[in-house]
């Protein structure tokens, strides 16, 4: 990762094996069934969870019910969190234990 430019696919790659810890912290109130962990949409008032799933073997995710989703992580937790991508990257890091 360079200082000025985030490389979010590598950050992606770093963060994958994370992502259950990730979720847990983000939406404790999930679960996971097979390959997906899914929860409640907090941007949102969802009282069931199914709508809003995680595949944790590609940090893919979406909300079926509103037709929103993202491809890795960064976006996942900037989507979350009402951050920026770069603020997310940098909360990333920071769970992760590579923040600089």
């Amino acid at each position: 990762m360079q200082h000025n430019r985030i490389d979010f696919a590598a950050l992606h790659q770093q963060a994958l094996p994370y992502l259950p810890a990730i979720l847990r912290r983000m939406l404790p109130d999930g679960q996971v069934k097979g390959s997906e962990y899914i929860a409640r949409n907090p941007k949102r008032a969802d009282h069931h969870l199914g709508s809003f799933k995680v595949n944790i073997l590609t940090g893919k995710w979406a909300d079926f019910a509103i037709g929103i989703s993202g491809g890795d992580i960064a976006s996942l937790v900037a989507y979350v969190l009402s951050i920026s991508q770069s603020d997310a990257a940098t909360w990333v890091l920071r769970i992760i234990g590579r923040a600089s």
